[in-house]
């Protein structure tokens, strides 16, 4: 049985990828069901295997004596009832409380358990190294590929929206469209989520070519590398050097202080290789002109402190106000809003379907007044609207059991795990949904130090895997709450945990 769950689990996170296409989210595929397809599946998925596991009279034996696993599963059950209990009512300028649903956050609720089951899983399965380097292999073969060749062939969705129109060698050759027409992001559903995906699988990806150095993860590792470009994101464009600098720190630190693996001069000039073809393609990248073009918007706007539009604006804003009080004020403001929010650079999303200025318009008001650069800034504005909305709500168990992820998806997801789910889930259920993957990883930190046999390669590679991981939800957002990211994160926590377990207990190397 055993090795039936094993089996198990290893193609369904093969399987993950696959789950994550764009058309799953997407009428007509998404109106089939109340909720999406690949989550359904995941959900049965699991509760099939966790069937498996405690089929078998040890594994209850084994969970008998985890008093700690217990109480966790006792919390949470408490805390789901006063979370739904706290977000069922709700002050607000919506009349139908930004589309509120009992059952959707259930769901939710189900979709943030789902990971942890998923580490408790993989660390009671006894997983074999082999298995975890063919699933590494198999998870960027798939992500990478499926990016690489849809860009090459024009026919990949857009980072940012819509289809491309460019491929990379039009970066160089072309016409030189907009990011918004090469950034590309395979078949994938969301950017910042694949792109955090790729992000930690690169040290995984350098720890497998340094442990079998051939062709095949040669190609693997360059192939990565090509496709976090091609996404366009910060995260991935970048943060493919980044996680290779820290893991090329990795690889030093053991071949030459601890001394477990062989320095090559073979596998340096290779990896130095496809790192100066990396960096000659980012002076060309999406990122880089996303990045130039949003610096130069900002610099013209802020050049000349306020475009001359905006000052006669602000002057006849100031008029009306003053002209207008009570209700009448309250008239002018959503005219003026309506008319010219475009001047002050606001989303129009934001401002039309977020949170609609025709509700609050003081609120967009006070928005306008902040510095172009503040009001350019999307995470900026979209933490005002939800402070506001807390504000209205004027409830002091919102910071401690949240207003709902329903809610907040309703609104717009704030692009910063962690912060996001101090919105949804309040102090408490962040600490007990998110607080788990930052345990394990403070505790493999620290075993990391304190017992020798735990500083291997390997465990080093997953250490730093999983904390750029962390790093990337609270970055970009769009991990956390996603299952093809936190399902893939779930598996490398759980092996994380198996390869620390087994190594402090072996004293006799310690």
């Amino acid at each position: 049985m055993q090795k039936k769950i094993r089996t198990g689990l290893f193609w369904f996170v093969l399987l993950q990828p696959f789950l994550d296409f764009y058309w799953f989210y997407n009428p007509p595929l998404s109106e089939i069901f109340h909720f999406s397809i690949p989550t359904i599946f995941r959900i049965l998925a699991v509760a099939i295997l966790v069937g498996m596991y405690f089929s078998q009279k040890r594994s209850w034996q084994v969970l008998k004596k985890q008093w700690w696993i217990i109480a966790y599963i006792g919390l949470v059950i408490v805390y789901t009832a006063l979370h739904m209990w706290h977000v069922r009512q709700f002050n607000s300028i919506s009349p139908n409380s930004y589309g509120y649903s009992a059952g959707q956050e259930i769901f939710y609720l189900i979709r943030m358990f789902l990971p942890l089951i998923i580490i408790y899983l993989t660390n009671a399965s006894d997983f074999k190294e082999k298995s975890v380097v063919h699933i590494i292999q198999g998870l960027v073969g798939t992500f990478a590929g499926i990016i690489v060749i849809t860009n090459l062939f024009t026919f990949s969705l857009g980072s940012y929206g819509g289809w491309i129109k460019e491929n990379i060698f039009g970066w160089f050759f072309g016409p030189h469209l907009s990011f918004f027409y090469t950034a590309s992001k395979g078949f994938f559903n969301f950017a910042n989520t694949t792109s955090a995906i790729l992000f930690m699988l690169t040290p995984l990806m350098a720890y497998v070519l340094v442990k079998e150095f051939n062709w095949l993860n040669i190609a693997l590792y360059a192939l990565q590398g090509l496709a976090m470009v091609m996404l366009g994101t910060k995260t991935a464009s970048l943060g493919f050097g980044l996680a290779s600098v820290v893991f090329a720190i990795a690889y030093l630190i053991h071949a030459f202080a601890i001394k477990d693996i062989k320095f090559s001069w073979k596998l340096v000039a290779t990896v130095a290789i496809i790192g100066g073809l990396y960096a000659a393609l980012l002076p060309k990248s999406p990122m880089l002109s996303r990045s130039n073009l949003d610096a130069k918007i900002t610099e013209t706007r802020e050049k000349s402190k306020k475009p001359e539009s905006e000052d006669k604006l602000n002057k006849k804003l100031a008029k009306g106000l003053k002209k207008n009080k009570g209700i009448k004020r309250r008239h002018f403001l959503i005219s003026f809003i309506k008319k010219y929010y475009p001047n002050y650079s606001l989303n129009q999303k934001f401002v039309h379907k977020s949170y609609p200025y025709t509700r609050d318009p003081e609120f967009w008001h006070r928005v306008m007044k902040w510095p172009v650069g503040q009001r350019l800034n999307n995470r900026q504005v979209e933490q005002a609207m939800l402070d506001q909305i807390i504000h209205k709500n004027n409830s002091s168990l919102d910071k401690w059991l949240g207003i709902s992820y329903v809610r907040m998806s309703n609104i717009f997801n704030l692009e910063r795990d962690f912060k996001s789910q101090r919105y949804t889930l309040g102090l408490i259920g962040t600490i007990i949904f998110l607080g788990v993957y930052i345990a394990i990883l403070i505790y493999a930190i620290i075993f990391w130090f304190i017992k020798k046999n735990c500083r291997s390669l390997l465990t080093s590679s997953l250490i730093i895997a999983n904390g750029l991981a962390i790093g990337a939800a609270y970055y970009s957002g769009n991990v956390m709450d996603f299952l093809t990211a936190t399902i893939i994160l779930g598996f490398f926590n759980g092996y994380m945990l198996t390869q620390i377990n087994e190594r402090k207990k072996n004293k006799a190397a310690a």
